[in-house]
């Protein structure tokens, strides 16, 4: 029987949609990558990515020569135009609003950040991101008429991909700042928690790039997290994946804003640590002051330091368990005290998480810091309507 051509067309736009699915989520790629990465062979891939360039949708990238050591050329990428389309990413954060805005292509064009007041309702966070994204267009002369997807990051249980804490649609206060963007924009916002957006960053982009599953901890003003899951970033079935600062680690402690007790949270944010260095006759003005010190070795801010990342490796050590991550990456200001925080964590989880079992386990500094929510929120865009687990990235 022969192939109906309107059949063959829609094979064809499948193929297409796939490839450039992989570009969207990875960036540029060569032509050996995307046939592994979308099960094409050889001629068709090569026969739409000839037909998409002279379209315009992708363009080819020449290799960086710099810095190369291999054997022979390195080889030429594909990547989407990227004067095709912008993507905004947003990490709408308790206090700091951090906005990037991204072409399809994966290039920067602009970033930035600026403070909000933490008792700010949805309406006036909604408008000082958009104030944000709008200053940013300004300065840097940016075209949105090609803005496609915004990405936004929120702290908190919001779920994402139109779930909930409550599994019934979006929280009310993420509904009204979402709305608020798209209704300015006229595009779709992909909201999730923004910590969970930061994992997703790690995965793509980042620190646990190279490994399939692996748990993110976003140790700032709150203590949230991620979970990738042999490839995919978890949201759990009512949207609460991830939230690592909302263990009970006192049943009968202090309660948390979140109904339970004695939350990580509450004993190890930079406030409460702040507090506990007051109580050992300690000044210590902010949490930049609070890692500075503790790099420096100060003792009593040392002691209080490692105190609180015994705390989290203990949590961590039940998270490995059950996981098995291949990396754990711990971001957001905490984390710059780097081994102060580290060591006890990796010691923790070396003593409690199955000790005999032979596992090989990295814990390391996340590598994109504050902007690490942002630029999930942008790979969350990118991935809009794209079920696919994360791609494997080449390696430099």
């Amino acid at each position: 029987m022969i192939e109906r051509p309107d059949a063959m067309q829609r094979v064809r736009l499948a193929h297409t949609e796939a490839l450039l699915a992989q570009l969207r989520s990875a960036g540029p790629l060569s032509r050996a990558e995307l046939i592994r990465l979308t099960g094409l062979s050889r001629t068709t891939l090569f026969d739409i990515i000839g037909d998409l360039i002279a379209r315009g949708v992708v363009v080819e990238r020449e290799p960086a020569l710099s810095g190369h050591r291999g054997r022979g050329r390195p080889s030429t990428t594909v990547s989407l135009n990227p004067s095709a389309g912008r993507i905004v990413g947003i990490d709408l954060g308790r206090a700091t609003i951090t906005v990037i805005v991204a072409t399809l292509g994966h290039d920067i064009l602009a970033r930035g950040s600026r403070a909000v007041a933490l008792t700010a309702g949805p309406a006036r966070r909604a408008n000082a991101a958009i104030k944000l994204i709008d200053d940013l267009v300004q300065e840097h002369d940016i075209d949105l008429r090609a803005l496609e997807a915004i990405g936004l990051g929120l702290p908190g249980l919001v779920a994402g991909r139109g779930r909930s804490a409550g599994g019934s649609g979006p929280s009310v206060a993420a509904k009204q700042v979402s709305t608020r963007i798209r209704d300015r924009y006229g595009v779709a916002v992909v909201t999730d928690n923004n910590s969970r957006l930061a994992a997703l960053a790690e995965g793509t982009w980042g620190a646990t790039r190279d490994v399939r599953d692996a748990i993110y901890v976003r140790w700032s003003d709150g203590v949230g997290g991620g979970l990738i899951v042999d490839g995919r970033l978890a949201r759990g079935a009512n949207g609460a994946a991830g939230e690592i600062g909302h263990v009970s680690v006192e049943p009968d402690g202090e309660p948390c804003p979140c109904g339970g007790r004695g939350c990580l949270e509450l004993l190890i944010r930079p406030s409460a640590l702040i507090e506990q260095c007051a109580r050992r006759g300690v000044t210590v003005a902010d949490p930049a002051d609070l890692v500075a010190r503790a790099r420096a070795g100060d003792p009593p801010v040392v002691d209080v330091m490692r105190h609180a990342a015994l705390l989290l490796g203990r949590v961590l050590s039940g998270m490995v368990v059950q996981l098995d991550p291949g990396k754990v990456a711990i971001g957001g200001t905490v984390a710059h005290a780097g081994d102060v925080v580290l060591d006890p964590v990796r010691a923790a989880i070396g003593q409690l998480a199955i000790p005999r079992h032979p596992r090989r386990l990295d814990v390391v500094t996340a590598q994109f810091g504050d902007e690490g929510g942002a630029l999930g929120a942008v790979a969350a865009a990118l991935r809009l309507n794209v079920p696919e687990p994360l791609p494997a990235l080449p390696t430099a």
